[in-house]
């Protein structure tokens, strides 16, 4: 699996199953991290690539068939596949179902899963690792706003992680980018936030490279508080 799909089937949380499996694909479908027509692993896969059981897992799909979000076809070659909703992501009605205080928590977790993960990267990534790393970055200033920059913005995260050299760490991180993850890539990718989100990425790798483990740290723990922050706000405005 390449690094979005990676959050995306990763297990869902333990309350609500079928809420939580129909958020997660609906998200992942609406950001483009699943694309149109793209045929969905058989549901004996699927059912436990989320941890769920499989008659949970058929709820979800009948939920998400009913929306117009999946399409099953019987027989040969048969199975779920992927059909693109006909307006995008929608960041204002998907932070409806949560609070500030769950966004702010939610915020402070994973800002502290990416400080420890940034800064152990910094003190054990590889050459190889930065230099995955730099691409990264490469393909992100070559991509426009959408689907592209989240699928990238997501991989730098799991970069970052898997450069930690802490697996641990590289499985809470995949955890975290599928619960909050879809409302932080939306808000990054707006236009007005790229030129700071794009110096904060560039600081981050520069701090890595450069064996800097209390700064990219820092960079990484305010990458995503900033992040969260502009959610809240955007939240109590609703």
């Amino acid at each position: 699996m390449d690094s979005a799909h990676l959050v995306v089937f990763a297990p869902v949380d333990n309350t609500a199953r079928v809420h939580a499996v129909v958020r997660r694909l609906s998200d992942a479908i609406a950001l483009g991290l699943l694309g149109d027509g793209e045929h969905l692993p058989s549901e004996t896969d699927l059912a436990a690539h989320l941890g769920v059981s499989t008659v949970t897992l058929r709820e979800a799909l009948m939920a998400l068939r009913q929306q117009g979000l999946i399409e099953t076809r019987r027989g040969r070659g048969g199975g779920s596949f992927v059909r693109a909703p006909a307006r995008p992501f929608d960041l204002d009605e998907r932070l409806r179902s949560l609070s500030a205080e769950e966004l702010r928590d939610l915020g402070d977790h994973y800002a502290a899963i990416a400080g420890a993960a940034a800064r152990l990267a910094a003190l054990r990534s590889l050459p190889a690792d930065v230099r995955r790393l730099r691409r990264t970055l490469d393909d992100m200033a070559e991509t426009e706003p959408g689907a592209g920059m989240c699928r990238l913005d997501g991989r730098l995260h799991l970069e970052v992680a898997a450069a930690s050299q802490s697996g641990r760490l590289t499985r809470e991180e995949i955890r975290l980018q599928a619960e909050i993850g879809p409302l932080i890539w939306a808000v990054h990718d707006l236009r007005a936030r790229r030129g700071r989100v794009d110096a904060e990425h560039a600081g981050l790798v520069d701090a890595i490279e450069g064996a800097d483990e209390a700064r990219a740290r820092e960079v990484a723990e305010s990458h995503v508080l900033n992040a969260v922050e502009r959610l809240i706000e955007r939240r109590l405005a609703l």
